[in-house]
């Protein structure tokens, strides 16, 4: 193991756990992308895990570039030390990345509720990835180290797009799951709540005709009065003018 300063070493074992972290994930997102019926999520997956094999390159050149090997945990030890641990680390993640795919492939019920874990699995991933990018951005900038900063900071952006649209499918996956495994009946309410809907409207609509007819009531009622009052100032009229020609005819019989 070359001389590498203290900064570096720390660097080299973060970007080493980003970098196996990604070489984790190119074979979990094989398995969920030949699983996944979904086009537009088939589609996102595909290009995230284009992006995944563009972070481990960059990540492995960054490691070499400061002195360090791609598997390589990097610790400050003797060189027979160093060589086991970097040995055994390689064999887990080799391992885990192996035992991943078919694992995912056997979860679930259904298959939206095999998407749906996948989606979760995938959003876990993702803030794992966010965490550990933050901290090598961090560390970088505290250390002075820009470029491993710059490009720190570049993956964890492509990390929280891919989680945004991850929080985005995992409602819509578990509304598919439920369309696919529980009666219609039992989601939403069931039939309980389209009753209450539909007595709830029939009570508006015979408020609404008892309205109208209370409406119509009062307006006929309204009509009649207006009718009476009429009729009573027409004969109040002709009473008065029966009264003036009575008193018209008296005058002209006392002039004679």
């Amino acid at each position: 193991m070359p001389d590498i300063k203290a900064k570096d070493v720390k660097l080299i074992q973060y970007l080493n756990e980003a970098y196996g972290k990604e070489k984790q994930l190119e074979t979990a997102l094989e398995a969920h992308i030949a699983m996944t019926t979904r086009a537009p999520y088939r589609r996102r997956l595909e290009q995230h895990l284009r992006e995944t094999k563009a972070h481990a390159r960059d990540v492995e050149r960054r490691i070499k570039q400061l002195g360090g090997k791609a598997t390589d945990v990097n610790v400050p030890g003797p060189d027979a030390v160093t060589e086991g641990i970097t040995r055994a680390v390689a064999v887990a993640r080799r391992s885990v990345a192996a035992l991943q795919g078919p694992v995912h492939v056997l979860r679930g019920t259904g298959e939206q509720e095999r998407l749906l874990k996948n989606a979760k699995t995938e959003l876990q991933d993702e803030a794992e990835e966010i965490a550990t990018y933050t901290a090598i951005e961090h560390l970088a900038k505290i250390v002075g180290d820009r470029e491993t900063a710059q490009l720190a900071k570049r993956i964890r952006r492509d990390e929280e797009r891919m989680r945004d649209f991850l929080t985005r499918q995992i409602p819509q996956l578990t509304k598919a799951v439920a369309t696919e495994e529980i009666p219609a009946a039992e989601r939403n309410g069931g039939r309980r709540r389209r009753t209450t809907r539909r007595k709830s409207t029939g009570s508006r609509r015979r408020s609404t005709s008892s309205s109208k007819r209370s409406g119509t009531a009062r307006s006929r009622s309204g009509s009649r009065s207006s009718t009476s009052r009429s009729r009573a100032s027409s004969s109040r009229s002709r009473s008065g003018s029966r009264s003036s020609s009575s008193r018209a005819r008296s005058g002209a019989r006392s002039k004679s």
